[in-house]
């Protein structure tokens, strides 16, 4: 996302004064523009249609449908600030890859520290977009890793699989292993979706270099990764069809 172009956002919340807040928040600060307002998630599935935005300040108690579960109804939902009155909802929440949870009420300090929080992924990701621009001369089969000062060029078709640590990514091959700093969800936006999967909020699969796999677990040479709780849908439902052709 270019740094002037303003993030496109939707407010969902059921709650008259939290919509409200939000919106006066959104309107103080310069790079952010108020696509719209929905009152639940049903409504909100009926906007997406029509006007696709760059990020959703959600509420997750709703009638009808959870904002939680709402997000696993989008195929390729928009970043996600989860704002609610319940602590109890923190961890399914960043485990949905949000990029911030806030309680109710909600402080302009604490929004902004959560909108700080989208700039800097956007800024992390249009740098590391254009340093593979820079270096990439044949789209969709390999990347370039900065490590250690320099840049690491690796085939997609070597990829095995990929480990998120924080703001690290740990990609391992048949033969080398490669830290690097970045963002887990980010670099997943760069990967085939139709060679590389989510399986975990902390792993992510090349689907061709699958050995074995079960309810709980896939297998990649002698690793074996956790399907994690909140992916295992996803998960079954791309294997199944892989299995199928």
């Amino acid at each position: 996302m270019p740094n002037n172009k303003k993030i496109k956002c939707l407010v969902i919340d059921d709650e008259p004064p939290a919509r409200e807040m939000l919106k006066q928040h959104i309107a103080g600060v310069e790079s952010l523009e108020l696509a719209g307002v929905c009152n639940n998630a049903i409504e909100a599935i009926n906007f997406l249609k029509e006007h696709p935005v760059d990020l959703l300040f959600l509420d997750i108690q709703m009638p009808q449908l959870l904002g939680t579960n709402f997000i696993r109804t989008l195929k390729s939902p928009p970043k996600v600030i989860f704002t609610t009155a319940y602590r109890k909802y923190a961890v399914e929440g960043f485990e949905l890859d949000a990029v911030d949870y806030i309680l109710k009420p909600i402080s302009l300090e604490r929004f902004l520290k959560a909108v700080n929080k989208v700039l800097q992924t956007n800024l992390s990701a249009t740098q590391a977009a254009n340093e593979i621009k820079e270096n990439h001369t044949e789209p969709g089969h390999f990347l370039y890793f900065r490590v250690d000062r320099k840049m690491v060029k690796i085939l997609l078709n070597d990829i095995l699989f990929i480990e998120g640590l924080k703001d690290y990514v740990k990609i391992f091959t048949a033969d080398k292993t490669i830290v690097t700093k970045h963002v887990l969800s980010t670099l997943e936006g760069m990967l085939p979706s139709d060679e590389f999967l989510r399986i975990h909020r902390s792993f992510i699969v090349a689907i061709n270099k699958i050995d074995s796999y079960n309810a709980d677990s896939i297998e990649i040479t002698k690793h074996e990764l956790p399907i994690g709780r909140l992916f295992k849908h996803n998960v079954n439902r791309v294997l199944n069809a892989s299995s199928a052709t």
